[in-house]
């Protein structure tokens, strides 16, 4: 007996290449069950031909030499399960998804797959303040400048806020408590992004509150940081921004203030112009993969959420 192999079919030889890759333009903005129900295909199949296609994507997308990375973790499942996801910033692409948690050994396994030669083309790497990934970074690629990214920072910042609403309303009692419950959303958020009763509860709460109006005024500002091009002007920015902290009694902001002194020369590094690079990008990415790990209700194949972290970003084919 002699097996001929035809190219233009599928992986499951029940279906043409040309109809997994629709199933898997498909399975881009749909749950794999939707896509199933839709085509009276059993799920097991649509989740085969969306896998081949996303392959094919990163095929296609060719070997990463990365100049600029992204480095960030996500939670795959409860009970602090992590991955790490490694993203190429210039061409806007995930290229790596792996480890076994987020250490230091997990971070060199990245560096492991890119291999040496590769891992000296990097000239920056973008991440959060965690020591594992910089640790790894420093001993792998050495000539790689640091740039800690303004998501996170920020991130700590609404953390402070967050604590500063909380001590106002541990001192309030009755009625006095109203105007500051249940607004942490709204002090999160950018005056200019809400609208309605929410612009309107924010005001009323700034202006029954002393210390949280100054708090937000401070949180409000403080994104100026990352506007300068010049180190000594983005320092002189954070030195006046500090000096309004004395004498307001904000203790998470002087903590967040010491963690700011702590790892400036990452932080400052953004203004260099040949640093000024999307920030935006890796918190894009991990909003995509929440997504669509929600669409999947939890992912236990960990084998699809790979090709689905790599591919979510890459053009359809």
């Amino acid at each position: 007996m002699k097996q001929e192999k035809l190219d233009w079919l599928a992986d499951n030889p029940f279906y043409t290449k040309r109809f997994a890759f629709y199933i898997g333009r498909r399975c881009r903005s749909s749950s794999i069950q939707d896509v199933a129900k839709e085509h009276l295909l059993d799920w097991r199949a649509v989740k085969t031909l969306e896998m081949q296609y996303m392959r094919e994507q990163i095929k296609r997308a060719g070997q990463p030499r990365p100049g600029v990375i992204g480095i960030d973790e996500i939670s795959i499942r409860k009970g602090h399960i992590y991955r790490i996801v490694v993203s190429d910033l210039e061409r806007r692409r995930a290229i790596w998804f792996g480890g076994k948690d987020r250490s230091e050994e997990s971070m060199d396994m990245f560096f492991a797959f890119l291999g040496e030669r590769r891992s000296k083309r990097i000239r920056l790497a973008v991440m959060d303040m965690w020591k594992p990934f910089l640790k790894s970074t420093n001993k792998k690629a050495p000539q790689a400048a640091i740039l800690f990214d303004k998501f996170h920072i920020l991130r700590h910042l609404g953390d402070a806020l967050d604590k500063v609403r909380k001590q106002e309303y541990a001192k309030l009692d009755g009625a006095k408590r109203k105007f500051i419950k249940g607004q942490k959303y709204a002090l999160l958020s950018h005056k200019e992004n809400l609208q309605g009763s929410a612009r309107k509860n924010l005001e009323t709460l700034l202006a029954a509150n002393k210390r949280l109006n100054t708090a937000y005024v401070l949180k409000e500002s403080f994104g100026q940081l990352w506007d300068y091009n010049r180190q000594a002007w983005a320092r002189k920015f954070f030195e006046n921004w500090r000096a309004q902290l004395k004498w307001q009694r904000l203790k998470p902001y002087e903590r967040f203030a010491e963690m700011v002194e702590a790892h400036w020369d990452g932080i400052a590094a953004y203004c260099e112009p040949e640093n000024k690079v999307p920030l935006g990008f890796v918190e894009g990415l991990n909003n995509k993969i929440r997504v669509f790990q929600r669409r999947a209700y939890g992912l236990r194949d960990e084998e699809y959420l790979r090709l689905k972290v790599l591919s979510c970003m890459l053009p359809e084919i």
